[in-house]
């Protein structure tokens, strides 16, 4: 896709929030379930299982929405959007809220008219190319072949890199992770470039994944959140106040293993207890009840559990915390007070 063609799809993104319902919570409630838009399927963040149950790191941040909201953190319709439907998906009304690997960006926030609740992961853009390539440096990909996908950030930054370093590339659009993944697979490009937590969670997936090499460079800042519409200020402020639940559970030791414990009777911490709903009404001035921020990190685990589990570095995928790390071990996740 070209530029003027995302443009476009940006503009029209646009115009449809301007008809989306407001009463967001009102209408999941009636439902009896989230509508939560994710990818078509990147390891780790959010794909079905052999069951068909979707799993993975975006996937549970789905979860404790619904568990907050409906008490219930299966009841979620989980939709799949590409780079080119995600945002008309959610201005439309036809998700709720989108939790995949959505870059926060001035554009999308104002042009769009979308409101990012919170960073769930801080990535950055970068390369991969095969091993037999014999390349080290992104500086050497001067005429290369990139698989790209269309309608992100990713395709924007690729043109920046190149222009700045006086290089040329070749373009082979795509579509999804798992095309890309195919064409690159197949030849069709010598580089596939995206956020770099995608490109391990895919190389992870790779029958020989050391045939294949990330190269060095971070080309971009991608900080990586969900968002929801523009002009429903109380949904907005679940979906953010239940991330931030997550990451504040990590940073107080609250887990899903001692979280009923935990939120059975008032401690000596008054900010875990406000959190659990063990004092205060915190969860009333959100419309939900006392213990709904307990329901969400019940359903999946605090931030440092989910990671952990499904994209940490003891699975396949193997990534760092690094700048996801909370504030106390030098990383950038912080939850402001609960009070």
């Amino acid at each position: 896709m070209n530029k003027s063609i995302l443009l476009g799809t940006m503009a029209l993104a646009g115009l449809a929030a301007a008809g989306a319902s407001a009463a967001t919570l009102d209408d999941v409630k009636e439902r009896g379930k989230l509508n939560c838009g994710v990818t078509t399927g990147v390891p780790g963040f959010a794909e079905p299982n052999a069951d068909g149950e979707w799993q993975g790191f975006d996937v549970a941040v789905c979860r404790a929405v619904a568990a907050a909201v409906l008490g219930d953190p299966t009841a979620v319709e989980f939709v799949p959007t590409t780079g080119k439907t995600r945002f008309t998906s959610l201005s439309s009304g036809e998700i709720d809220m989108l939790a995949r690997n959505t870059t926060w960006t001035f554009s999308r926030d104002t042009d769009l008219k979308f409101n990012f609740t919170g960073v769930n992961y801080y990535d950055g853009q970068g390369f991969m190319v095969p091993a037999d390539l014999g390349v080290s440096s992104a500086t050497e990909l001067d005429g290369a072949t990139v698989c790209i996908q269309t309608g992100t950030t990713t395709e924007l930054n690729l043109a920046d890199y190149f222009r700045v370093n006086g290089m040329s590339y070749e373009p082979v659009p795509i579509e999804t992770g798992a095309e890309a993944i195919q064409q690159y697979l197949a030849g069709a490009c010598d580089v596939y470039t995206t956020d770099r937590s995608a490109l391990a969670a895919q190389r992870a997936g790779f029958e020989t994944p050391d045939d294949h090499v990330l190269l060095p460079e971070v080309v971009s800042k991608e900080p990586l959140g969900p968002l929801v519409r523009h002009g429903d200020d109380d949904w907005f402020d679940i979906v953010h106040w239940t991330l931030m639940a997550l990451i504040a559970a990590e940073e107080y030791g609250v887990t899903s293993e001692n979280v009923e414990e935990m939120a059975s009777a008032a401690g000596d911490n008054p900010e875990v207890n406000r959190l659990l709903g063990t004092e205060g009404e915190l969860g009333a001035m959100i419309g939900l009840e006392n213990d709904w921020a307990k329901k969400a990190i019940a359903a999946s685990g605090n931030y440092g559990e989910i990671f952990d589990e499904n994209i940490g570095e003891s699975t396949p995928i193997g990534l760092a915390r690094g700048l996801n790390a909370q504030y106390t071990d030098g990383g950038l996740m912080y939850a402001p007070p609960f009070r």
